[in-house]
């Protein structure tokens, strides 16, 4: 038997990436020999970061780590479009708990039902078990350290973009007295 070229693809929001995700692609890249991060624009989560932004975060990441093989793109719709699109093999899947489990099982049925596409599950490291990009955000805007959460260029990002959101929501919300009237003078 030959050996195959193997393309997978890694679909999430990534906003931002953790080292949970870049655990989970260290370890894609021994398995495949080709990985695209597909960054999706998720129309339940309330995202920090557009997706132009996160592929650009991600695209820095993969050239500064020389991940070879690992690409980045942006993508609209079903995860399994972009898949036969992409001409992707197999879907890769994170895994953190048993909660995950459950709710992967059921995409990764799902997918094979309707477009034939298998999912690979790759548990994540234990030190980043409970790392979700929800999590970073939300402990990232009550101002705690995420050093060892997410890698160093994206934790800076993070920051600048929580400090310019809190700018925004002050300038806004001094827009209006308190009786709820609009104190800024029309010209």
């Amino acid at each position: 038997m030959g050996n195959k070229f193997v393309r997978a693809i890694f679909p999430g929001s990534f906003d931002p990436i953790t080292n949970g995700h870049l655990d989970v692609i260290n370890r894609g890249m021994k398995l495949f020999d080709e990985l695209i991060l597909a960054v999706g624009r998720s129309p339940v989560k309330n995202q920090l970061f557009t997706p132009e932004e996160r592929v650009k975060m991600i695209a820095e990441l993969i050239r500064q780590r020389q991940m070879l093989g690992v690409s980045v793109e942006s993508f609209d719709g079903l995860t399994v479009e972009y898949a036969a699109k992409k001409k992707a093999d197999v879907i890769l899947r994170g895994l953190r708990s048993l909660t995950d489990v459950q709710y992967e099982f059921q995409l990764a049925m799902t997918n094979r039902a309707v477009a034939g596409i298998e999912t690979v599950f790759i548990m994540t490291s234990e030190q980043y078990g409970f790392t979700s990009s929800t999590l970073i955000r939300e402990v990232a805007s009550l101002g705690g350290d995420l050093s060892n959460l997410i890698p160093e260029n994206i934790y800076n990002r993070l920051k600048q973009r929580l400090k310019k959101t809190k700018h925004e929501a002050r300038n806004s919300n001094s827009e209006t007295n308190t009786n709820g009237q609009n104190t800024k003078r029309k010209t």
